[in-house]
């Protein structure tokens, strides 16, 4: 008992991160997106496989879709990047909101995700949508939740709202430093959580090809890394580790 006060105690005073992900952060990990001019999934509209209309249409080639994308994270690994972020827990309180899928951040050892749309491995209820059950393997049509209805990937799809985006964005308010990675920043409402970051928080902006949207061009206290994630994450995360040590 007094072994968790003090370590309560202890994070009250360390400064806080949020890391905003992308799919950049997985792609090194060999996770394809429909971006990609070679993915895996390209022959498909992504309208047909990740939207509500596309469900009520064709459930079954939605459930083969997401299959193929829930199987092959049994074919990948976190990277160095992913594995930085957890290391990054020692000295800070972090917290990452992803847009990615994939449980890479939760498998390299991140305590506190939350994946703003959905995750791969989870299912839920058509009908009650708060019945939602871990899932590793195949879905079909005739997988039922306990109450006899059908279950459909633990997805947010377009046509629905984005539910943990006010999580996101109080998580967003509380930090000290925000660290983006992988993403275009182009994309709304996830794009968007960089407003709620505090005037004095410092920014850092990990990609080889950034994209400086509105609410990054006006602030003053930001840096970009023009790396991969796997080099420019483990960077900074050596760099913030530094000066967290000589500030003690």
């Amino acid at each position: 008992m007094l072994g968790a006060l003090v370590a309560k105690y202890y994070l009250c005073f360390m400064e806080k991160i949020v890391v905003l992900t992308g799919a950049g952060m997985s792609a090194e990990s060999g996770i394809r997106t429909f971006r990609d001019a070679n993915g895996l999934w390209e022959e498909h509209d992504v309208m047909e496989v990740a939207s509500v209309d596309g469900w009520k249409r064709n459930p079954e080639l939605v459930l083969r879709f997401y299959n193929l994308r829930r199987s092959q994270l049994k074919e990948v690994a976190p990277h160095a990047g992913h594995l930085a972020l957890a290391h990054l827990e020692k000295a800070y309180d972090v917290h990452i909101v992803t847009q990615n899928v994939d449980d890479l951040h939760e498998r390299a050892g991140s305590r506190h995700v939350l994946h703003l749309h959905g995750e791969l491995r989870k299912v839920r209820s058509t009908q009650y949508p708060e019945l939602v059950y871990d899932w590793y393997d195949d879905l079909h049509l005739g997988d039922l939740c306990e109450r006899g209805a059908q279950l459909r990937p633990h997805i947010v799809w377009f046509g629905e709202m984005v539910p943990l985006m006010e999580e996101a964005a109080a998580i967003t308010a509380q930090a000290d430093k925000v660290i983006i990675i992988g993403t275009s920043m182009q994309v709304y409402p996830a794009a968007g959580l960089v407003a709620y970051a505090k005037p004095k928080a410092e920014i850092y902006y990990i990609d080889p090809n950034p994209s400086i949207n509105y609410e990054l061009s006006d602030r003053s206290n930001l840096k970009v890394i023009m790396e991969k994630a796997t080099i420019g994450v483990p960077s900074l995360v050596e760099q913030l580790l530094e000066k967290s040590i000589a500030n003690l």
